[in-house]
């Protein structure tokens, strides 16, 4: 039997038709690509690892869901699928894109199979991926693949040949972290249940419309795989396996499965999977445009959609930190979002579109909080919780404890320990962090990322002062604020850059501006690309140089001088040495502003637009790495003519949006629209509900009030 599958989703999403509903402009196999050659690149490959893509996964999964159900080519790597890949050993249940994760790998199999040779090659040309919904034909074993989910539960239909005996192959020693325990178990002629302890501890319970007719553990001497045997149908139909998960209980992820499939058809799940998806992308519907960037707007609306997620049972159950024990809770329970890439935009777009998911993932870090040190959670560098908090009660998202969260975040602030700020301790007494005063360091090498902890501590400062304003607590936000001019401590007025100091004070010698290092002064970045970090403060930090044609003159050369050719896997997309394909410098073009350069800006903003998100030959790369969505998010926010410079502060900068118009609803139903007038980059003037606005930033609550804002421009 042959199964063709013609898929418009992989075509370079130029040659597009136009599509009649939202989803279609979706691709979620934009990102799965990776950058090979010297001119995307920036330098030339020398490695024989790959560089780091936009690391996502192009399987089923609903918004901020528990449940990620995507085909693996690679244990190992960020989402565990490369588009450049030509074999699948599984389908995994979680996916994140940060190297963990891939719980419960399956595939199904035909014929003989043995513990170390399983995989299917497949070919692009029989793959499909929507919003909800993965399909592809495993040439090997001759099986057609579908994949849809629910929140919490996958659903699986695969077609055999004809005669031949279905089987299923669990790799329970497999996913991307270290699996400590794993359990498989029959419940009975149609089910089964287990566990996969790896990292996070997921529970299942299989439901399959055929009969099992045996269970095996297949060994040797490395692997250890379980293979089900099923009994042949009466008449050829596909095997369909409905599976609920859970992180607490075997008996919770039943209780999953019969509240969110049930008796469900495959067909229903996944057109229920495509209308929650149309329901959240028709919160921002766009006019005009190319049906290019259309595409790229909705595939990178969908991308910022997907993290963080779901860990609470329909009970209301989750595995409560710090060692997973079981509580309960009204409130939805989610993973730690990543704060240092999407506290910038992405995580403020959720509470814009989606503001209970947004609440409830304060109140669930502020469950882990209280429940470990009394710090609020931190991810992998610096804070930014508060960014989170504090931006998200400013414009309005109050359905949670702000007292709570802001005793965490305080001490977040103040007490040096364990779950808080590294090195705190110097912070407080200096002002700033010191680096170790050596030379000639790798650019892999860990130390301290000294100068970028210093400068985002005092931006993460100014948004916990913000709480403590709010709060009455005048204090802490005396001391807090006037922290938050810490970013100016460590400013070499002489080379014009933010520059690393060893303990006695003095800077570090062994400075060159163009050198990559991943955490040697500055986190994942150079000089250059640490520049104009003080969000709060761009006058000030303005001020620091001599003239604003002095900032000009640095910002220009930050965006003329080449790249000097430094591999580093983890940083690609250039424009001179602004590097979009990491965080550190998303925010310095908006720099131009604060100097009377708006079209300087904006023709940057333009070009990054243009030529970072479908790159390589077949135009399905980022030019970096999505971050659990934080490089979408500035697509997102670029494209409809608004950002989160300081995203602690209810507004927005205003600039040249893609398409002449947008309607923007809010995830309460408040509704407003982005009109743009004319043509050019120049900012020719900006009105918001009817009036002229003064400056270039727009009050959140305007625009929650139905504020329609009209940017009319210019060549």
């Amino acid at each position: 039997m042959k199964h063709l599958i013609i898929l418009l989703a992989i075509l370079p999403l130029a040659a597009c038709t136009r599509a009649d509903r939202l989803t279609d402009y979706v691709n979620p196999l934009l990102g799965t690509a990776t950058l090979w050659n010297e001119a995307d690149l920036g330098y030339r490959r020398t490695w024989k690892q790959r560089t780091w893509g936009a690391e996502v996964f192009p399987g089923a999964s609903l918004p901020n869901a528990m449940t990620q159900l995507s085909p693996v080519t690679q244990y190992r790597s960020g989402a565990g699928y490369q588009y450049e890949d030509t074999v699948i050993y599984a389908f995994a249940h979680t996916n994140k894109g940060h190297w963990n994760l891939l719980h419960l790998p399956i595939l199904p199999v035909t014929g003989h199979v043995t513990p170390n040779d399983y995989h299917s090659h497949y070919s692009h040309d029989r793959e499909e991926a929507r919003p909800g919904y993965y399909r592809v034909f495993l040439d090997r074993y001759h099986i057609d693949a579908q994949l849809t989910t629910t929140l919490r539960c996958a659903y699986h239909r695969y077609t055999y040949p004809p005669a031949a005996i279905p089987k299923l192959l669990i790799d329970v020693q497999r996913s991307n972290a270290p699996v400590r325990s794993w359990e498989v178990k029959r419940e009975s002629p149609h089910a089964f249940s287990g566990h996969q302890a790896a990292g996070e501890t997921i529970y299942f319970y299989a439901i399959s419309n055929h009969p099992l007719a045996h269970i095996a553990e297949l060994r040797d001497t490395a692997n250890l795989v379980t293979l089900f045997t099923f009994a042949p149908p009466p008449a050829p139909s596909p095997l369909e396996l409905k599976i609920g998960l859970s992180f607490v209980s075997v008996e919770n992820a039943l209780l999953n499965l019969q509240a969110e499939i049930a008796d469900k058809t495959f067909a229903t799940i996944r057109r229920e999977a495509d209308n929650e998806w149309e329901r959240q992308l028709s919160k921002i519907l766009v006019q005009g445009g190319t049906e290019r960037q259309k595409r790229l707007f909705y595939s990178t609306l969908y991308r910022t959609l997907l993290w963080p997620a779901l860990r609470s049972d329909v009970n209301g159950d989750y595995p409560a930190a710090p060692r997973n024990q079981t509580a309960n809770a009204t409130f939805q329970y989610y993973t730690d979002p990543s704060f240092w890439d999407d506290y910038r935009n992405k995580l403020i777009l959720l509470g814009m579109l989606r503001p209970d998911v947004a609440i409830d993932v304060i109140k669930s870090i502020t469950d882990r909080g209280e429940r470990r040190n009394g710090y609020m959670p931190t991810f992998f560098h610096g804070d930014h919780a508060s960014t989170f908090v504090a931006g998200s009660y400013l414009r309005g998202i109050t359905a949670f404890d702000l007292e709570r969260a802001y005793k965490l975040l305080l001490k977040n602030a103040t007490v040096p320990g364990r779950g808080g700020r590294p090195y705190l301790d110097e912070y407080i007494a200096n002002g700033w962090i010191a680096e170790k005063d050596t030379i000639n360091v790798p650019t892999q090498d860990e130390y301290k990322a000294a100068v970028t902890k210093t400068v985002e501590y005092a931006y993460d400062d100014y948004a916990t002062a913000l709480i403590a304003k709010t709060l009455g607590d005048n204090e802490n936000y005396s001391l807090l604020i006037q922290r938050s001019n810490n970013y100016k401590n460590l400013f070499d007025p002489s080379t014009g850059f933010w520059r690393g100091k060893i303990a006695d004070g003095s800077w570090i010698q062994d400075f060159d501006p163009y050198y990559p290092y991943f955490a040697y002064m500055y986190r994942e970045a150079n000089a250059w690309q640490s520049l104009f970090f003080a969000p709060h403060d761009p006058q000030g930090m303005i001020a620091l140089y001599p003239s604003p044609q002095a900032v000009e003159q640095k910002l220009d050369s930050l965006f003329t001088q080449p790249w000097r050719g430094y591999e580093a896997h983890n940083m690609t997309g250039f424009i001179g040495n602004y590097c979009h394909g990491n965080q550190p410098d998303h925010s310095v073009p908006y720099t131009y502003y604060f100097i009377g350069k708006q079209p300087k800006a904006q023709f940057y903003l333009d070009s990054i637009m243009d030529r970072f998100y479908d790159m390589g030959a077949e135009k399905l790369a980022y030019a970096g790495m999505d971050d659990a969505g934080e490089m979408s998010a500035w697509y997102v926010f670029n494209a409809i003519g608004l950002y989160t410079y300081s995203p602690a502060d209810p507004e927005y900068i205003v600039t040249v949006p893609l398409f002449d118009k947008v309607r923007f609803t809010f995830g309460d139903g408040a509704a407003f629209t982005i009109r743009k007038s004319g043509s050019g980059r120049r900012i020719e003037s900006l009105t918001l509900g009817g009036e002229p606005l003064d400056g270039y930033f727009v009050p959140h609550s305007k625009l929650h009030d139905g504020k329609d804002l009209l940017i009319t421009v210019r060549e």
